[in-house]
């Protein structure tokens, strides 16, 4: 039991139904009080976090976290939680008229990325280098705001240690309109373009990503992290006993979600075919597609960690327990 006076702590995330119940105090951590503030644009998160450490707590990009953690003293540790995931296989796009038929293709492509050291950028080249063959070496890399002209990211992110085939977007587009006219053959990334919806020239590369998807989590057991959850190293090593603190609360927000959904008195969600898809997860996932802690993530966790290594992000393998504060 912590003895000592409530601890304010501000936590910048996502309103992700996982986080409903810490928002709403429904969980609250063992003796913090936790001043949500919900932000749904996950690079605002970042440049606030990176930028002049402006939350005590936040989600924070998985790939700019194992790279900065390795590369020089970083001003946040990590617990394993990881509020944000999900399959990428459906997030490449094309421009109809770009002769792009298969992955391979895509080599000596123009691309749009968001940010070279993305996240979701890490894990589709990895899906790309280790699945269908693709030589990254041959890709080339436009970088920019997929909806907007001009940069993703307010503050300097980590870049290759051996520099890529990049460029940064100074057209005065969008890549999304760029993708749309032909300008650039495809893009890959955290998000649909809208030209998705609005042009007959963009499409998917794989238009049944689901079906790759399931088969590509049956195989390997990776379901790819986007986030996790950084918290201020100078408070951390005032109060260590916060990281267990949080840890506990977070899984148990997570479960309260969980079990808020299966409720089929009422649907909750917009989704006709929830319930389906609740039947598919239990089956595919155990009843659980959104696991905390390190030993059960540890497949997604090293091949995150081996795809950073191989696209030159850091310069060695590490083991996960180096990465994030052991959880008593």
């Amino acid at each position: 039991m912590i003895v000592g006076p409530m601890l304010k702590l501000s936590f910048a995330c996502g309103g992700y139904d996982r986080m409903e119940a810490i928002k709403y105090g429904i969980v609250t951590p063992e003796n913090i009080e936790i001043d949500f503030k919900e932000i749904n644009s996950p690079r605002e998160i970042f440049d606030g976090m990176i930028g002049h450490q402006a939350f005590d707590l936040s989600e924070l990009s998985s790939s700019e976290f194992i790279t900065r953690s390795l590369r020089s003293e970083f001003p946040f540790v990590g617990i394993p939680v990881f509020p944000s995931r999900a399959f990428r296989h459906g997030f490449i796009f094309l421009n109809r008229n770009s002769n792009i038929k298969k992955p391979k293709d895509l080599e000596g492509k123009l691309i749009g990325v968001p940010q070279h050291s993305q996240t979701a950028a890490v894990w589709i080249r990895g899906h790309l280098q280790h699945q269908f063959g693709v030589d990254l070496s041959k890709l080339r890399w436009l970088e920019g705001s997929v909806e907007k002209a001009g940069e993703h990211a307010k503050v300097l992110t980590t870049a290759a240690m051996v520099p890529p085939l990049l460029e940064t977007n100074t057209t005065g587009k969008s890549l999304s309109d760029l993708l749309a006219t032909g300008e650039i053959d495809a893009i890959l990334g955290s998000r649909r373009p809208e030209s998705l919806d609005k042009s007959e020239n963009v499409t998917r590369l794989f238009p049944n990503y689901r079906l790759i998807e399931r088969e590509f989590y049956e195989r390997t057991g990776i379901h790819p992290i986007m986030h996790v959850i950084a918290i201020r190293r100078k408070i951390f090593e005032k109060h260590p006993w916060i990281a267990s603190s949080l840890f506990q609360a977070f899984e148990a927000s997570k479960n309260w979600a969980l079990e808020r959904l299966k409720i089929s008195a009422s649907q909750h969600t917009m989704l006709p075919f929830m319930y389906a898809d609740l039947e598919e997860m239990e089956n595919l996932f155990g009843g659980d597609p959104w696991p905390y802690g390190i030993n059960a993530n540890r497949p997604t966790l090293e091949a995150l960690v081996q795809h950073l290594q191989e696209q030159d992000f850091i310069s060695e393998v590490v083991p996960i327990e180096d990465l994030f504060i052991a959880i008593h």
